[in-house]
């Protein structure tokens, strides 16, 4: 008999997810359909078209930008051909200044060089005072 009685209250637990079910889908289909009626497709697919058409203009800008700032920079070009010009000029002189530039010292690396000792001094500093520390409480301890 329980059996009897819990199999049917399954069954109307069952019944009443079914209802719940379809009330929910009810009003899910009202709001569809309210939608489907404010849709406008036309006028979407007006806005989607003059969207892709502004789209495009700002591309053809934003290249048309670009190209201009190319130009106001400069092209990479523009430095070789100089360096071409001033060798051109230095072989006509008779200078050869290929081998002397490089033998000179670079700025960038007596500066690195700077750089690298005034990074060592400070770390070795900060060596030597935790060393000191450390001996200081080694001496502590011997005392007790």
């Amino acid at each position: 008999m329980r059996a009897n009685i819990q199999a049917v209250s399954l069954q109307v637990q069952g019944c009443k997810s079914q209802d719940t079910m379809a009330n929910a889908m009810r009003n899910v289909t009202k709001a569809m359909a309210s939608m489907n009626r404010q849709l406008n497709l036309p006028q979407i697919q007006r806005i989607m078209s003059e969207f892709e058409r502004q789209s495009e203009i700002m591309s053809m800008k934003e290249e048309m930008m670009g190209d201009a700032v190319d130009e106001a920079i400069g092209e990479v070009g523009e430095e070789e051909d100089t360096d071409a010009v001033v060798q051109q000029v230095l072989d006509e002189l008779g200078i050869q200044m290929g081998e002397e530039l490089n033998k000179l010292p670079t700025a960038d690396g007596a500066l690195n060089a700077k750089v690298a000792a005034d990074v060592k001094q400070p770390q070795a500093a900060a060596i030597s005072t935790v060393d000191a520390d450390l001996q200081a409480r080694l001496e502590n301890l011997r005392r007790e």
